[in-house]
């Protein structure tokens, strides 16, 4: 773990301390009229004042806020560089926190470092081996994408479904449970979530395998799972574990069991202290396609719904549905932020959310009743969502009835799981939105042949792609006014694919971008005020704290997660998954110091004499590639800095290294699945695309005939 510091010489400086500083639990209690209060857990509060990010959206209400003001309009020109820690390969695509004056961060596959605030000197570090306990559960995911803090404990999530608590102080873990099933085809990669002791997680797989979603509750200070709550129903034969189930199966047609009928909780959870109850935004159906899973019929409870359960017991309270009986990946999994808004003269109590399905959503969180919906982008999916009904107006032929369908937004979503954040001081949202079009084909693919893939390769049931549809803008940073559901100033951005956002009490708004800039704008008109060169696209949300009485702000540079799949759209930035720096930037008031210049890249193919490209084995390669290796390598083997550029790589040049890495496993500690039942004829054939992509690229056609790029897992 190396730290940058001089500016001149760029010396990389190894820090690595083990004192207890001033951050155990115990230095952080405070006795207030007679109680002990735990400074921390105040600090997870809305309305808190900001001293420290101690969850993935700094408190229970998940707005990506601070009250923070040392940072504002009239003084963020002076912000710059006090510290930087270099990550190694691995997903740096995640959301750290901050506690009594340590950074925590999992990047890679869930490898948590502790960080001195102040000094940038790393304190602990703890790698749970995730790829090689993952299995099959390796060929989803990337890690994930944030972390949480209880009671002196630091807790993570891992790829294998693993949930760790870990000492504050020394980093050695307090107690680990296994939240999935024995070989289950699931995996984690959303941020567990900590409330009144608790702490819950759920799960990720709706888009691959035959998946029942659920999330579960532990005790935080224990492991002891205190309960599960399943979101969509079982086999009625088995047996309903409640009423609610039975009722959600009222919704579903056919032996909707058989395919596990999705619903996974891969992301957004948030904790109404207010109402004691946790929200939940669930993920898309399994498979994506209405027709086979559900027979064309219902609308299949509770997938892409926001459920609110009794915090204490799971128990089932109300649901919102934001897509009937979906069949577009329009899931509900995006963040969903809580506020008190007035509303008509009416103070309400809200929940917001901007899912993928391209409406911003304004819910009453007491009983799930829908206040307004509106688009933020370009929707031609649907007229409108009805008010009346809190259903969408679907436009005709939108469910693919006759095969085909072309619409905006995209199962890439108008909004992805880049944080939005909310200020109170401002009373707006601010969207990383996305605009794109996907075109949908179920030509051929019928309920009696559709079949999921083994081994945990994309089946969404219909064929897809994804494309700019004509449009110069393809992101843009969006100042949401959700009273009045209208745009109040918007950014274009140079793609899609922009990083998480966080808004402050000096009136500013940060985010990152893939080619390299970290800014901060104006909360209330949109003018950028300050960019600093990351040297590195960024993608991560960003925090902010105050330690010994200064404000810092925090981000991690580097591209992970589903942004790498897009390497067509990103070429243009030359990300190298190999290259690219990866690293933890911390900011403040005064920051002189400085990164080292980029390293130049350009992608150049390997030797490959005498290939003869043969374009009906490179077809059938291409299936495989699409199904099981473009989730990290990129759209039509065109790297997006997720995983290395195959087409430079020389190990698809040798048929002995290309089989011992892909069949064998010899990169598994590395990320690098295992595919041990490819047969020698498959393995041929996806070496022969890669090699016919490499071909493309060393005769000057690399980024030509890609194709449309395609959703990864979750």
């Amino acid at each position: 773990m190396r730290s940058v510091r001089n500016v001149r010489s760029h010396a990389l400086v190894i820090g690595v301390a083990w004192s207890l500083a001033a951050c155990g639990s115990e230095s952080r209690i405070t006795e207030e009229k007679g109680a002990t209060t735990a400074t921390w857990e105040r600090q997870l509060d809305d309305a808190s004042d900001g001293e420290d990010w101690p969850a993935f959206g700094r408190t229970y209400g998940e707005q990506h806020y601070s009250p923070l003001e040392d940072i504002n309009t009239g003084n963020v020109a002076d912000l710059g560089l006090v510290w930087a820690v270099d990550l190694p390969p691995g997903n740096p695509a995640t959301g750290p926190i901050e506690v009594g004056g340590t950074v925590y961060l999992a990047a890679g596959y869930s490898v948590v470092r502790a960080i001195d605030a102040v000094s940038g000197k790393v304190k602990w570090e703890y790698d749970p081996k995730a790829p090689e306990a993952s299995g099959v559960r390796l060929r989803q995911g990337w890690g994930s994408r944030g972390i949480a803090y209880w009671n002196g404990k630091v807790i993570t999530a891992t790829q294998d479904g693993r949930l760790i608590a870990l000492d504050e102080r020394s980093g050695k873990p307090v107690w680990t449970v296994q939240t999935l099933e024995e070989g289950a085809p699931m995996f984690i990669s959303g941020p567990p979530r900590v409330f009144d002791g608790k702490v819950i997680i759920g799960n990720a797989g709706s888009d691959e395998s035959a998946v029942r979603g659920f999330v579960t509750a532990f005790d935080a200070d224990s492991g002891r799972q205190l309960w599960k709550f399943f979101t969509v129903p079982g086999n009625p034969a088995d047996g309903f574990e409640d009423e609610d189930q039975e009722m959600a199966a009222g919704t579903w047609s056919g032996e909707w069991w058989k395919y596990g009928g999705g619903g996974s909780v891969w992301n957004a959870i948030t904790y109404d202290k207010a109402n004691n109850q946790i929200l939940l935004g669930t993920g898309n159906g399994a498979p994506w396609n209405h027709k086979i899973r559900s027979l064309g019929k219902g609308d299949n409870l509770f997938v892409c719904s926001i459920v609110a359960l009794d915090a204490q017991t799971g128990k089932y309270k109300w649901h919102y549905q934001i897509n009937p009986g979906e069949s577009w990946d329009f899931n509900a999994a995006m963040d969903m932020q809580l506020a008190d808004l007035t509303i008509g003269g009416v103070r309400r109590q809200v929940v917001m959310t901007a899912p993928k399905n391209g409406f911003y959503y304004v819910i009453d969180r007491k009983d799930g009743r829908l206040i307004s919906a509106e688009p933020f982008v370009d929707v031609t999916w649907a007229k409108k969502i009805d008010l009346a009904t809190g259903r969408p107006v679907e436009n005709p032929g939108i469910r693919y009835e006759t095969g085909r369908a072309t619409f905006r937004p995209t199962p890439l979503g108008a909004h992805s799981w880049m944080p939005m954040a909310y200020s109170p001081r401002t009373k707006l949202t601010y969207i990383p939105a996305i605009d794109l079009q996907v075109h949908f084909d179920d030509t051929g693919i019928t309920r009696e042949n559709f079949k999921f893939a083994e081994g945990m390769a994309l089946s969404p049931g219909v064929g897809y792609a994804i494309d700019a549809g004509g449009k110069d803008v393809t992101g843009w940073l969006i100042a949401w006014d959700p009273v009045a559901q209208k745009a109040r100033w918007r950014l274009p951005m140079p793609t899609h694919g922009n990083g998480g956002i966080m808004a402050t009490g000096g009136n500013l708004v940060f985010q990152g971008r893939p080619d390299g800039g970290f800014s901060a704008y104006d909360a209330g008109t949109g003018k950028r005020l300050w960019n600093f060169d990351a040297r590195a696209g960024v993608v991560a949300p960003p925090i902010t704290y105050r330690a010994n009485g200064r404000q810092y702000v925090t981000v991690i540079a580097g591209i992970g997660t589903s942004v790498g799949l897009f390497g067509p759209m990103f070429a243009q930035y030359n990300i190298d998954y190999r290259t690219q720096a990866r690293r933890v930037l911390t900011f403040a008031i005064g920051g002189k110091q400085q990164l080292p210049p980029r390293v130049p890249y350009k992608a150049v193919a390997f030797d490959d004499p005498g290939f003869k490209p043969d374009a009906p084995k490179a077809a059938r390669g291409e299936g495989i590639f699409g199904g099981r290796c473009a989730v990290c390598h990129g759209t039509a083997v065109i790297a997006g800095g997720t995983a290395p550029d195959l087409r430079v790589s020389p190990i698809p040049a040798d048929p002995t290294a290309f089989a011992e890495v892909v069949r064998n496993g010899a990169l598994v500690p590395a990320g690098m699945p295992k595919f041990g039942e490819f047969t020698p004829d498959q393995l041929e054939a996806l070496r022969h695309y890669i090699r016919t992509r490499a071909n493309a690229l060393r005769s000057g056609r690399g980024e030509e005939d890609t194709g449309s790029a395609h959703k990864t897992g979750e």
